[in-house]
């Protein structure tokens, strides 16, 4: 059994920059400014992550110095805080050292200098020292220069201390470092066989690897199969139950069905388990092996449970998919397998749905259970669900392979709109994009991702663009 991994927490690093020679001239003035940075400190503080704050850098020696600390602390992410004018040089050797994503804070106290009172001193050493705490851009295009000279990449936020929409920019670039380091100690299960003749699905799995980090641990579905055969019939009936809590099972679902559903949904929590699995994609016809064709033909709803529980599972062996549902729901905004299923040109939406797992958790309502004859396009026959994503703004991801060999982020974000579905025991729902369906379809198509993505409720592409950049991902938004 392999060793659970360890994810630790998201450390930040943060340090601000001023220059020495300000403070025997300007009185309070460091005072001041470190007090800024702790205040920047404790607010970034209240978004969940662990905090380094190396206070205020103003020397080489202790640039020198700091950038070690930084990597002796295994930061994730750095903030810079330009809490005045700095020389460039107290910057380079820290991120230098650190190698770590860095954004820029070019942060000011107030909207404006209060002119009249600064003008009103006596003193113009007083005055020039009031300029000083103000003067936080004034440093901010050396920096860049040295960033860009360096091949450095960097970030930006541009504003006033306490502006609520300069907060809501770091808390987002947080929260994309939160999902980047999810991401890099995720352990995906791969278990059966790619859809022969799905050429968009296939994927090249080092460059999952090398781009999000994680590890792949590849599943026989021989072992699921093995494991089915180990099923009390107690976990049977608490399966049966869980099935009854989180499901509106319809009455032309036989006992026998239900019955076959638990034993392979308990065998897949038992695989997840087994595997410290953090998300999954399978696919498997299970052709002339009775015990292997009898589990694929009934991991739905256990699937289904699983995606809820922020073990995301993605249908035909969609490796690319899982890990834009894993992302997704790591922002706390669900993550369901979908595809386009027909346009509507009378309501002017594209209708998107799958067969196979859902998403209980950001369902309209509760989902539907019930009995398919044939599983179309694929072996057997079984149970399954039937949902719409819940109503309001929706964002959909596709984690996109191009032809340089990179990865790509495609994202638009729409609205679930309510309106007739297709009752077929699948997951539909209708989506309006600001840009038309038509210019949306053909906008999304031009970029190449395959025929699947992922659907999360809200609008957070902002996000989304900030984790691209950390993953060194391009990331394009069609609306």
């Amino acid at each position: 059994m392999p060793e659970k991994f360890i994810k630790p927490a998201l450390k930040i690093g943060l340090f601000g920059i001023g220059l020495e020679a300000y403070w025997k001239q300007f009185d309070g003035l460091e005072k001041r400014l470190r007090g800024n940075i702790d205040q920047v400190s404790d607010s970034m503080g209240k978004f969940g992550a662990e905090i380094i704050n190396l206070g205020l850098i103003d020397t080489v020696e202790k640039a020198y110095e700091e950038g070690r600390h930084f990597r002796r602390e295994d930061v994730d992410i750095i903030f810079l805080y330009v809490t005045t004018y700095a020389l460039s040089s107290t910057v380079l050797p820290v991120i230098k050292r650190a190698k770590v994503p860095v954004i820029v804070l070019n942060l000011t106290p107030e909207a404006a200098i209060d002119y009249k009172s600064i003008n009103q001193l006596n003193d113009r050493t007083t005055m020039t020292g009031e300029w000083l705490a103000y003067c936080s851009a004034c440093a901010v295009p050396e920096i860049a220069n040295v960033f860009k000279r360096s091949n450095i990449p960097f970030y930006q936020i541009t504003g006033v201390l306490n502006d609520p929409t300069v907060w809501q920019e770091i808390e987002e670039w947080i929260s994309a470092a939160k999902v980047a380091n999810i991401m890099y100690y995720n352990r995906l299960g791969l278990m059966g066989n790619y859809y022969g003749g799905m050429l968009d699905i296939y994927s090249n799995l080092t460059l999952q690897c090398a781009t999000f980090g994680g590890y792949i641990e590849i599943i026989e579905v021989d072992e699921l199969s093995s494991m089915r055969q180990q099923v009390t019939d107690e976990e049977i009936n608490e399966k049966l139950n869980e099935f009854s809590e989180s499901f509106e099972v319809q009455i032309d679902c036989s006992k026998e069905e239900l019955i076959r559903a638990a034993r392979t949904s308990v065998a897949m929590d038992m695989i997840v388990q087994k595997y410290s699995l953090g998300s999954i994609a399978y696919y498997h016809k299970g052709t002339g092996n009775p015990l292997n064709e009898d589990t694929m033909s009934s991991v739905i709803l256990g699937s289904s449970l699983l995606t809820s529980n922020g073990i995301p599972v993605a249908g035909e062996y969609e490796v690319k998919n899982a890990q834009a549902m894993k992302i997704l729901h790591s922002f706390g905004s669900g993550g369901s397998f979908t595809e386009y299923y027909a346009m509507d040109y009378n309501d002017d939406v594209v209708l998107m749905g799958h067969d196979g797992p859902c998403h209980p958790a950001i369902a309209e309502g509760k989902i539907k259970v019930k009995p398919l004859q044939v599983y179309h396009g694929k072996v057997g026959s079984g149970l399954s669900v039937e949902m719409s994503v819940k109503h309001g703004d929706v964002t959909l991801l596709s984690v996109v392979e191009t032809v340089e060999g990179k990865l790509m982020f495609l994202v638009a974000e729409a609205a679930s709109v309510p309106g007739p579905i297709l009752e077929i025991g699948n997951t539909n729902s209708r989506y309006k994009f600001p840009i038309g369906a038509n210019n949306f379809v053909e906008q999304w198509n031009a970029y190449g991702p395959a025929h699947h993505c992922a659907i999360g409720v809200g609008h957070i592409a902002s996000k989304i663009m900030k984790l691209g950049p950390l993953l060194g991902i391009q990331t394009v938004k069609v609306c």
